[in-house]
């Protein structure tokens, strides 16, 4: 027998802006059992797992040990644009002028993640195993 992952936990100092930033970022449901200014908000996922948003009173204070990286359906810079336009903020820029690459970028409460190249342009002519 083995163990699945259930939830993958953030913590922030407010879950319902957070998780309504990723339902929006991921085009996913907030959990229908939580409501605005509960403790815990989750994102259901595909799978029927959750990112799950878990107030904490202390800030953030570093660099993220663990990271989301998304792989758009459509092209991974007009993918940046619409993060972008929904709040995010570009934290690191790895965006090659081949067309390889991601942008890092930083949620609402300055939380990491990449934005890689979709599957269409990982096969338009460069290796399919470059990000």
């Amino acid at each position: 027998m083995t163990s699945i992952i259930r939830n993958i936990s953030v913590d922030c100092a407010d879950p319902w802006a957070l998780a309504s930033f990723w339902d929006r970022v991921l085009d996913r449901p907030l959990d229908p059992e939580t409501s605005e200014g509960d403790g815990e908000v989750g994102v259901v996922l595909p799978d029927g797992s959750e990112l799950l948003f878990l107030a904490v009173p202390e800030p953030k204070s570093s660099k993220n040990r663990l990271h989301l990286c998304l792989e758009p359906d459509i092209r991974r810079d007009d993918e940046v644009e619409r993060i972008l336009a929904l709040g995010a903020t570009l934290y690191d820029d790895r965006r090659a002028e081949d067309g390889t690459g991601w942008a890092v970028l930083r949620d609402l409460e300055g939380n990491e993640f990449c934005v890689l190249r979709s599957s269409a342009e990982r096969t338009e002519g460069t290796l399919a195993t470059d990000v």
